[in-house]
Parts: structure tokens; sequence; C-alpha cells
């Protein structure tokens, strides 16, 4: 006999099978698989039948979905943003398109992170909508570029114009917890600049990748510093140099070195405070051949007050449900913090755990897709 699953699982299933794998910035990913358009469209379809005015943005493959439900009366309005790229699928133990069900586990590539947040929300949403409950304004979004640039963001935000909403929440994997806080994520790259000579007689020249050694070692003592810079909510900054390259050949003293770090920021720190803190360090040093080529803050970190009314209203939807309301902290970043600094708070809450996101098996609890669609019922038809 054939098991029937929930409709949540039913639309995850359908979504899991779907490829919108992020290109990562010159990742190379085949072009059957790469980009959130066809995703994106899938949702389209699927929201206008349910009578929304549902619209797919952004260039090329990098597609986003905006849909708006709004009804008469309602005290405000949420934007519910769930992204629609998954990383990609090197590595993988099993097929990433493919949603195979064993006991309360869905598999598949974006099963965890962040699909079934889509499913949930849009079944719940459907239902209201059906049954002509829906209490509160209602902007759906599934954004393209969360796990890289989040370019989603700004298309989403340029789209709506001044169509703005209260507050947000992000549909990431916090095994059903209420996210307030969470540091953000910046990058960076220095380059180091040598003389190439023959190894023979190195003096000739100059080293590049000494140079690049050495700010590995300033860069060291700086993360130890930030040790000391602790929020009380989410603990140090932290500081890691994760790529290294450069030189020519072993017998070349080598003209070019370079590194890649990610610098885990705290509520308040900016790109501005990230880029003068690395010019700092290489002037303290004096590496005058070693300079920053990139830097950027590709996550912002989110801090929402525990007595703002997005965590308010996501409790009583919570406690509403038989679900824990205590507050929770994440130590990965989401697109919650850059619609905060945008000027809308936020919260994150999802179903599955961040532990199986971009993992070889990725899977998300069926039973966890099935209480946040609860959750959901209980927040929009409020």
């Amino acid at each position: 006999m054939t098991k029937t699953y929930p409709e949540c699982i039913r639309h995850l299933r359908d979504y899991v099978a779907i490829p919108s794998v992020n290109p990562m910035r010159g990742h190379r990913v085949p072009a059957e698989i790469v980009g959130e358009r066809r995703y994106a469209e899938h949702l389209e379809a699927q929201l206008r039948r349910m009578g929304l005015d549902a619209a797919v943005i952004g260039e090329g493959s990098r597609a986003s979905v905006v849909a708006e439900a709004r009804v008469g009366g309602a005290a405000d309005t949420v934007l519910i943003a769930s992204h629609l790229d998954t990383v990609p699928i090197e590595g993988m133990e099993i097929d990433p398109f493919d949603p195979k069900i064993d006991g309360d586990r869905l598999y598949g590539r974006g099963s965890c992170d962040t699909k079934a947040g889509m499913a949930a929300a849009i079944v719940a949403l459907e239902k209201l909508l059906r049954e002509g409950r829906l209490g509160r304004n209602v902007i759906l979004v599934g954004e393209a570029d969360e796990e890289c640039g989040s370019l989603g963001v700004d298309d989403v935000l340029e789209h709506l114009g001044a169509r703005r909403p209260n507050w947000t929440l992000a549909t990431e994997p916090t095994s059903l917890a209420l996210v307030t806080h969470h540091k953000g994520v910046g990058r960076a790259e220095l380059h180091a600049t040598g003389i190439a000579c023959h190894s023979s007689d190195p003096r000739l020249g100059h080293s590049a990748i000494l140079d690049i050694a050495k700010t590995v070692l300033a860069l060291d003592e700086l993360g130890g510093r930030l040790r000391e810079h602790v929020d009380p909510r989410l603990g140090p900054a932290t500081l890691s140099v994760g790529l290294v390259g450069g030189g020519q050949a072993a017998n070349v003293v080598p003209p070019d070195a370079w590194i890649q770090i990610d610098r885990r920021l705290l509520p308040g720190e900016t790109l501005e405070s990230f880029q003068a803190e690395l010019r700092d360090v290489l002037n303290v040093a004096g590496l005058d051949r070693v300079r920053v080529t990139e830097a950027s803050v590709e996550k912002p970190a989110l801090a929402t007050d525990a007595d703002a009314p997005a965590v308010r209203t996501c409790q009583a939807a919570m406690a509403a449900t038989g679900m824990s309301t205590d507050l929770a902290i994440a130590a990965f970043g989401t697109d919650a913090g850059v619609f905060a600094t945008h000027g809308l708070p936020g919260v994150v809450f999802g179903p599955g755990s961040i532990d199986r996101a971009h993992t070889a098996r990725e899977y998300v609890e069926i039973s966890e897709v099935e209480a946040a669609t609860e959750f959901y019922l209980a927040l929009l038809g409020a």
C-alpha cells in the first residue's frame, strides 16, 4: 500500500526535485542545475493558483519570487523569507534531487536548508486563504542567493518599494526554536606583492609568501584580541584564515601570495569597522606590500529585542501550538540580518537542524515540517 503523506511533505518533495544550486561566485555548477529560476517559476504558478498576485523577479537564472496576501483590518504585515538556493552537491552520498523518505526523514539537497520552511508556510497560507481565516498581511518571499551574497534581498526590496512589512521571519533550520540573535559574516581577501628572482639567491627578490605568512600571524594575534570582545548573547567575535595560495615554482622567489579570511561579526560591527581593523593590522605589522583587495559583509549580525512585536507575536503562535517559547541564538548568518539593516526587524525560525544542512546526506524531520505548518497556521490566522 502506498503511504499518503501530509500536503506539506508532498510539496516539499516537489521542491527538492527542482535543482536550485547557487553557483557560489564561480563554482563550477552544471547549467542544468544552477540557479533559482526553475524553482521560482514553480512557486509562482502554485501561488497564482492560490489566487495571489505572485511575480518572479531578478536577472537570468538568479530569480526570486514574491507574493502578497492582504486582508482588510489587519494589524501588521509580516514578510516570510525562505531562500530558494541551495549549496552545491559535490560529495553527496544520496541522489540530491530524488527526495526519498525513510521513517521520519525526508532526504535531499535543500530539504532542510530551506525548502521545508517554504513548504510549511505555503500549506498554511493556502489553508487560511481557502477557509477565509487569514488574519495578518503576508508577503511571502523566496529569495535568491542567500547562501552567498544575498542578491535576492535587494531585488525583493526594490520590487516592494513602499509596500514595506512591519517585520520579517527567515525560515532557516533552527529545530523549531525562535532565534533573535546571530553573528554576522564578513569576508576579505588580502594580497601580498613580492619581487620574483631565482631561488639560488633570494636576496635579489622579495618573497610574497613570507609577507603573507607574517600577515597570517598578525591576524592570529588579532583573533586573540577579538576573544576579549564579547557580546552577552553571542559570545566573542572570531577570525579564521580559510584559504591561502601563491607562488610559481619551488625555484622562484614568489612574486604574489594571497589569503581569504572569515570574520564573524557582532551587532554594531560594520563593513567600515571591519576594513579599518584589517588596515590597522597591516600598518602595525609594517606589511606595506600587503593590501586588502576585497572585503564584504555578506550577512550582517542580527539582534532583535526580546520585547519586539516580532518576537512576542511568534511566541504567542508557538505557545498556541505547544512549542517552547524560549529564545535562542544561532552561530550562522541569515537574510534576517540583511533585512534588519534596511529597518525591518526580524527573527529566524524553521524546521530541521543546521547540523543537517549542507551535508552529504541532508535531511529534515517530517514531524518538524508538520509542526512548522501548525505554527504558521497560528501565526497567520491570528
